[in-house]
């Protein structure tokens, strides 16, 4: 039982500082509802809107087209009929009724699509945009995007290809990616929940847990058996 303690002693020392980190982060990730921290209960209801009833679609895709199609829709945006054609690659591609594709989406359309669909999306402090290979770290998804800051502080990221809000990254979901970093102790890429320092601090401490355990239980057992004065 001695040899138990001196061995709990010194797994509590090595073992300490992760378990406490384990515990604040996890308490500042369920501090908020997920749906908050995601920023869901910034975007608006935006009501569809039904296509005209005499609406004609002359898109076609190139005889040559090497490029394998995934979905194509047709649907009304801000007050004109676009038709998406969505490819295997991950890439999309806009077109009007006539046939004619459109260009990426512009500065002015990211705002109008934030202003329209997000809380406070008119109190625009900057925008930016993004290419594919470089995006920001909290969005961390290969495609091109435009950057909406807003006063608030919170990031909505709208895609230059899709047109649609992508991403919405308020203060707390940053504070909540970085806790989420410290919990799986990957701070570089923050997905890594399965490389051998986090399994080894996790095993350390499971059976520091389970000495500690035997440990009470023994201690527990040999006070009992203390004879009274």
């Amino acid at each position: 039982m001695r040899l138990l303690a001196r061995w709990h002693i010194w797994l509590a020392w090595l073992i300490g500082v992760p378990i406490l980190m384990w515990t604040l982060t996890g308490l500042l990730m369920v501090a908020k509802p997920i749906e908050e921290v995601r920023g869901n209960h910034l975007r608006k209801d935006v009501a569809e809107r039904a296509l005209p009833a005499d609406t004609q679609i002359a898109v076609s895709l190139p005889a040559d087209s090497t490029r394998p199609v995934r979905s194509v829709t047709t649907q009304v945006e801000r007050g004109e009929t676009i038709t998406r054609i969505a490819y295997m690659d991950g890439t999309s591609a806009r077109f009007r009724p006539d046939g004619s594709e459109m260009g990426s989406l512009s500065e002015l359309e990211a705002r109008l699509i934030v202003a329209e669909a997000i809380v406070g999306g008119d109190a625009v402090v900057s925008t930016q945009r993004f290419e594919a290979d470089a995006v920001p770290f909290d969005f961390r998804r290969a495609m091109p995007v435009w950057q909406v800051v807003l006063e608030d502080g919170t990031n909505v990221y709208v895609g230059t290809e899709t047109a649609r809000i992508e991403a919405v990254r308020t203060r707390w979901w940053r504070a909540f990616d970085f806790a989420w970093g410290l919990h799986i102790m990957d701070l570089k890429t923050r997905e890594d929940t399965s490389h051998p320092i986090l399994i080894l601090f996790a095993l350390l401490s499971a059976i520091g847990a389970l000495i500690g355990c035997i440990l009470m239980f023994r201690r527990r057992k040999a006070r009992v058996k203390v004879p009274k004065a």
